[in-house]
């Protein structure tokens, strides 16, 4: 482990900054029907004491041992912070879970790790999760909680009101375990990934080198919190910089959400980015937007109305990651003068591993690895291999699955395969294990050929499969935009001829084994619930497989080179 300062570490700097700027705000958060509510850095210390004061006292009467687990099962909001530092102000290990996952998988984690207490907060689905928390398991919930969930635990104002908060300053050394971060699960049931606070601290002052992130800025969270780049990016880059962090409310008041921050840093996954760039051609169309680009003056109205209507005309740092960015989608953003800055990595290395430099083309690739990221490619399975001190502790309770992520002399597997550039600068061309023969002994990566399938209006997700086919197919699921037009029978004309050509432009780009045979439409959406996507939108390859997989043949032997699945 790299050596780093005390003071540096998650609750010193919690300190800090109440002791510096207690009556700065430093969260807002939306409480519904446009009401906003303010924390100061005092306001976050005083909650957090008087939480940690109630876990330790829980703790020592219920028997927990030193290092027991706590649950937060939570949409992003100002609470969610105050749990984590208050579980780790209490000596207690925190567990983040996805707001959108199935009881079965609820119940899973919380199994798994142990936990002994959760925390129930802002929830879209909860009756649909509560099965999955055992009815003994302790808890409180949130202002914002489901009504049914404030009725089964206590509340946090509740215990805030009757706790004397916890005297002192509370020191957590970097070797100690911070928190179980649970896989999203592409690759099978969710694995608990150990970080200590010394990784952390690493990660988040190595990542500020490269990322312009500074106490003035502003960031809306909205990305989950369970997730490794937003707990590394928003969390520990707040606790880092003392920057005011924003909340969104919800999907339908996201972009009112956006207007309201007016965030200076923003990250988002490329589905995201697609969607904002369709809602724009959807009022001025490619051509326009291209003729209007190009005049002098008119050109910088355009990119500054365009910037402004998406709520970003104020950011200087806009970062994409959690899948592979199209270059043609970064190339537009640059249009419009938002450079796109893509990032790579993982929930094993905190996220820590690649960053294309600001101001500079390196579109195409994830950039070169930070500075004191050591990377190399395995010379026969070209995979992505690293080492770093945001590496992770291993997987909590699996030594077997901790030792085959790490190579005989200690660098971590990524799964990645890869290409390193004479600059540094490294290409993702797909995952290892996602490669696949087709009959004629071809091998293909389908990352690349979904990046430009996926570029289409009418495509919302895709998959590229076809193992042992004579050729590859693709399956997509329509968007919104596309459902429309299926629904009647010329709209369905227009969108298999717009589709065809479109698997016409992809195929025109491939090599003759990895062109595509056919192209499926899916109207069933695929979803968090029915396990065809990850929390953070990464379509599930192996769902995908398992549900489609008997009717691929039928699919490749139709005449239609573009044709409905459902």
């Amino acid at each position: 482990m790299a050596t780093i300062a005390a003071d540096q570490l998650a609750l010193q700097r919690l300190e800090h900054w109440t002791r510096q700027a207690g009556h700065t705000v430093t969260l807002t958060q939306p409480m519904g029907q446009g009401v906003m509510k303010d924390f100061r850095w005092a306001d976050v210390d005083d909650q957090v004491r008087r939480m940690a004061a109630h876990l330790k006292a829980l703790g020592a009467a219920q028997g927990w041992p030193a290092d027991a687990k706590v649950a937060i099962l939570s949409k992003n909001c100002a609470w969610w912070l105050m749990s984590d530092l208050a579980i780790w102000m209490a000596g207690y290990v925190s567990v983040p879970l996805y707001p959108t996952l199935a009881a079965d998988t609820v119940a899973q984690i919380l199994t798994h790790s142990e936990s002994r207490f959760v925390f129930v907060g802002k929830l879209d689905d909860w009756e649909l999760m509560k099965a999955g928390v055992p009815a003994d398991l302790p808890g409180a919930s949130y202002a914002l909680s489901p009504a049914d969930a404030q009725a089964r635990y206590e509340g946090w104002d509740a215990i805030c009101a009757r706790t004397e908060p916890l005297a002192g300053p509370v020191v957590r050394g970097a070797e100690e375990l911070c928190t179980l971060i649970y896989t999203s699960g592409t690759t099978g049931a969710p694995k608990g990934v150990m970080h200590n606070f010394g990784a952390f601290t690493w990660a988040v002052h190595t990542g500020l080198a490269r990322v312009p992130l500074r106490g003035g800025d502003r960031m809306l969270s909205y990305l989950p919190l369970a997730h490794v780049v937003e707990r590394t990016l928003v969390e520990h880059g707040w606790l880092a910089t003392g920057m005011r962090v924003f909340f969104a409310e919800s999907l339908d008041t996201f972009a009112a959400d956006l207007q309201r921050a007016r965030p200076t840093v923003f990250f988002s996954v490329p589905r995201l980015w697609v969607k904002f760039q369709q809602g724009v051609l959807a009022k001025l169309p490619q051509p326009k937007l291209d003729l209007l680009l190009r005049l002098p003056l008119v050109g910088g109205l355009i990119r500054r109305k365009i910037l402004k209507a998406l709520g970003l005309d104020q950011c200087h740092f806009a970062a994409g990651g959690a899948a592979p960015m199209p270059v043609a989608l970064l190339a537009w953003y640059d249009q419009l003068g938002l450079p796109i800055n893509e990032g790579y990595g993982m929930t094993e290395n905190l996220a820590l591993s690649h960053l294309t430099v600001p101001g500079q083309n390196q579109r195409g690739t994830v950039g070169p690895a930070y500075d004191g990221v050591e990377v190399r490619i395995d010379a026969q399975s070209g995979e992505l291999q690293m080492r770093s001190p945001a590496v992770m502790l291993g997987y909590y309770k699996a030594p077997e699955q901790t030792r085959d992520s790490f190579t005989a002399d200690g660098w971590l597997r990524t799964g990645d395969k890869a290409v390193q550039q004479a600059d540094g600068c490294v290409r993702i061309t797909g995952r290892v294990k996602d490669l696949f023969k087709t009959s004629k002994g071809k091998y293909v990566a389908p990352a690349p050929i979904e990046d430009r399938l996926g570029m289409h209006v009418d495509i919302e997700a895709c998959c590229v499969t076809g193992a042992n086919l004579a050729q590859p197919l693709g399956i997509a699921m329509l968007s919104p935009q596309g459902l429309q037009q299926a629904g009647s029978d010329a709209g369905r004309s227009a969108l298999l001829a717009a589709l065809g050509q479109h698997l016409d432009a992809v195929n025109a780009k491939l090599d003759p084994h990895e062109q595509l045979c056919a192209l499926v439409l899916i109207r069933t959406p695929w979803t968090v619930d029915n396990g065809f996507i990850t929390p953070t939108f990464k379509v599930k390859r192996n769902r995908i497989e398992e549900v489609y997989g008997a009717q691929l043949e039928t699919w490749a032997a139709q005449r239609a080179k573009v044709q409905f699945g459902d």
